[in-house]
């Protein structure tokens, strides 16, 4: 009879997995040096495009590591290593950066594209484990990743490799967004939609205009101030002085207050003073939403204010309809 197969450990397998590529990262962090700045500052000046170049799974993070670049800030595009031996080199231009991935720089379907690089005089960075290697020699900049044994290395399927390019991307990505003083309202542009294009939107995209405002003159008699704040619908109404500023706001809770007497009172009188918290149009809508409940006391409604003058007024279900959470 033949013997029972040993029990397969899936979780051991995950963990040695994980360890080996962190182990790796580690690596890869402590092995960066001036190439790496060299490559920033070549991205960093290049006129025209980054091309992110490669083959096989050195060409699915090339794209990837494109993606991230361009929606940091850079403009930047992949292309396929074979597709640009049949006629995609021709998207490349003399302004453009190359940066060409390959674990072991022998990729001879990278070879059209480093002869293209040569000719016209376009800087090229190389990501590979080899320097002494084709795609190494000819490059001006080569960012070496350790040449760490692959996570399945009986297989040597790319799998510690791929990591590192990714995570070595994601460093230049990285680094070139703050070399170009790459702000989150920038970043904002290149996101419109989704989960985190909603955290970055600002109080300013989502807040109702000076129309919808309920505001009144400090002298204003608290009868008319109460019209004012049923026609609005915002449980709050501002209190402007004699500029035009917003010198404070009435809310439920200073009604209660005053409930005696307070048709014999004007809005001035019954306000709070202040209002303590308001937002600026550009402030991000996350960043609202925080104030709202931290300092305490938790509002539900902010006015938006330029130079102490009422421009909008922001309510919290705005900012859960918006997605912000």
């Amino acid at each position: 009879m033949s013997a029972a197969p040993s029990a397969f450990d899936a979780v051991a397998v995950g963990r040695r997995v994980l360890a080996a590529e962190a182990e790796a990262l580690g690596q890869l962090a402590s092995g960066l040096d001036d190439a790496f700045t060299r490559a920033v500052e070549t991205l960093f000046d290049a006129k025209g495009r980054i091309v992110a170049t490669g083959i096989g799974k050195s060409g699915h993070v090339a794209r990837k590591i494109a993606a991230t670049l361009a929606s940091t800030g850079s403009v930047a595009m992949f292309v396929h290593a074979t597709e640009a031996s049949h006629g995609d080199l021709g998207m490349i231009g003399a302004d453009d950066v190359i940066l060409a991935l390959s674990k072991t720089g022998e990729t001879r379907e990278l070879a059209d594209v480093i002869a293209y690089a040569a000719r016209f005089h376009i800087p090229l960075i190389a990501m590979t484990a080899v320097a002494d290697s084709a795609l190494g020699r000819a490059s001006d900049v080569v960012l070496l990743i350790p040449d760490a044994p692959e996570a399945a290395d009986e297989l040597n399927a790319p799998t510690t490799s791929t990591t590192l390019q990714m995570a070595l991307g994601d460093a230049l990505a990285v680094a070139l967004l703050q070399r170009r003083g790459f702000k989150p309202q920038d970043f904002r542009v290149f996101h419109p939609g989704g989960k985190l294009g909603a955290m970055l939107r600002t109080v300013g995209d989502l807040m109702h205009g000076f129309g919808e405002l309920p505001l009144v003159g400090a002298d204003t008699p608290m009868k008319d101030a109460l019209l004012v704040m049923t026609e609005k619908r915002w449980g709050i109404v501002g209190v402007t002085d004699a500029d035009g500023r917003l010198a404070g706001a009435v809310t439920d809770g200073d009604l209660r207050r005053h409930i005696e007497g307070l048709m014999g009172h004007t809005a001035g009188q019954v306000m709070t003073p202040g209002p303590k918290k308001t937002v600026p149009p550009t402030m991000l809508a996350s960043e609202a939403l925080a104030l709202m409940s931290d300092p305490p006391p938790a509002v539900t409604v902010l006015f938006v204010v330029e130079a102490g003058k009422p421009v909008g007024i922001l309510h919290i279900h705005d900012l859960l309809r918006a997605g912000v959470m």
